[in-house]
């Protein structure tokens, strides 16, 4: 029988109606935790979600929140302690992209993906670490007193035209995630960053609906293979359990490979 490493233990996941967030919420209930699947615009998505954890013995539920506005994250951590009566694990998730040239950009394109991608981490982060703060570890729950996992993006590192409000949110991401990491270490809070590359959901679907699209696509992956939610499920799990308590502070990239600028190989 296989181990549920997060068992007893309650977890929030934003944007997790769909994509890499929906994986994660699979693969963290499947691990034993609780799970508050939130999303903002796709309830029927969100509750789908959730039927599929049922159907695998699990518990959840959708909650509907922009994690942009202040006061819809505050009541979104007020009721997943409602209907579970804690927080572990809070997965910041939640991301878009608007895409535009550098000079057509608007403020608005700018705005709206800074707002979601940057500062929900930021409200959603805050609130948790209150509440782990406030409450402290609990023995046979977790060494540590939550967990705080950062989806960023291997564009926090690698630069991308067209894209540059989406790349600097990720970038801004991983000074976030270091900077709060250090802050709350001494609260026993441990804060981690997932940074996928290509994963084949539909915030990408342009770049591997077609054959065409795919061999393109996978010339940036030494490793050959477009990724899966999965794949970031199972490492947030990872991050999530105490066999990762001591790792906070950096973070784990899963991409095949793509950060390792494969353009350079055969350019040495």
């Amino acid at each position: 029988m296989e181990i549920q490493k997060l068992k007893g233990q309650v977890a929030l996941v934003t944007g997790a109606d769909s994509g890499i967030g929906k994986g994660v919420a699979l693969a963290i209930a499947k691990a034993g935790a609780k799970v508050l699947v939130n999303y903002v615009h796709n309830q029927e998505a969100a509750n789908e979600v959730v039927a599929e954890i049922a159907d695998t013995g699990g518990e959840a539920f959708a909650y509907k929140a922009d994690v942009s506005k202040e006061d819809e994250v505050q009541a979104m951590f007020a009721a997943v302690v409602e209907k579970y009566g804690a927080l572990d694990i809070l997965v910041n998730n939640a991301g878009l992209q608007k895409d535009a040239k550098f000079v057509d950009m608007t403020l608005d394109e700018w705005n709206t993906v800074i707002n979601i991608n940057l500062t929900g981490q930021f409200l959603c982060s805050r609130e948790a670490a209150k509440m782990f703060i406030k409450r402290g570890p609990v023995d046979g729950v977790s060494r540590a007193a939550g967990k705080i996992i950062c989806m960023s993006s291997v564009h926090e590192i690698i630069p991308w035209a067209g894209h540059v409000n989406y790349a600097a949110s990720k970038g801004g991401i991983n000074m976030f995630m270091k900077s709060i990491a250090q802050e709350l270490a001494p609260h026993k809070i441990r804060v981690v960053g997932i940074a996928p590359g290509a994963i084949q959901t539909p915030i990408n679907k342009a770049a591997w609906d077609t054959p065409e699209a795919l061999d393109k696509l996978l010339t940036l992956i030494p490793y050959n293979r477009i990724g899966q939610a999965d794949d970031i499920g199972k490492l947030a799990v990872f991050l999530a359990s105490d066999d990762a308590d001591y790792i906070t502070g950096t973070t784990i990239f899963s991409d095949g490979g793509m950060s390792l600028y494969p353009g350079f190989a055969d350019n040495g």
